[in-house]
């Protein structure tokens, strides 16, 4: 908008951003930081079931999501860079801001921060108030066998949403 960087990305004088192009980004972003989200947070919750240790859950999802959470970023990140050729500058807007959001979002949000809370959090981000608890659905999608009546990891059945060491 200003022309920073113009004539690196083939752009001469200043051009004003489209209206729609934020939006645009907004939603692509959101729907792949939302697969990235759930790449994490589900190999933490099987992590959390089993043990009933949140740091060493975090730990264990990271060291198994995170090649797949930045290799599917690099591809994204390759994708939109490659709209950068394009003569359209709304591509180029399009391409260089999707590059740039991915690579945050999958970098400083989904391997730093996310993991960072969930750590600081402990059990407490897998709390769920009984009432809720008891109408939302409790789905295992890996077909693993239903925890027994008093099988979880200290006595008590855990659940989707609840906490291992009871209170939920």
């Amino acid at each position: 908008q200003w022309g920073w960087g113009g004539p690196a990305l083939g752009v001469s004088g200043t051009v004003p951003i489209e209206s729609y192009v934020p939006m645009m980004m907004f939603a692509i972003v959101f729907g792949l930081s939302m697969d990235y989200e759930i790449f994490l947070l589900s190999r933490v919750h099987e992590a959390w079931l089993r043990t009933a240790d949140a740091k060493a859950s975090v730990a264990h999802a990271l060291e198994i999501t995170a090649r797949v959470i930045t290799c599917a970023a690099l591809i994204m990140v390759s994708v939109f860079a490659a709209f950068i050729i394009s003569d359209n500058i709304v591509v180029k807007m399009l391409g260089l801001g999707l590059a740039v959001s991915v690579l945050i979002d999958a970098t400083v949000v989904r391997l730093l921060l996310v993991p960072a809370v969930m750590t600081l959090l402990g059990p407490a981000a897998w709390w769920t108030p009984r009432w809720l608890d008891r109408i939302l659905p409790h789905v295992r999608t890996e077909g693993e066998e239903q925890l027994p009546a008093e099988g979880g990891p200290r006595g008590d059945a855990p659940r989707s949403g609840a906490r291992p060491g009871g209170g939920a």
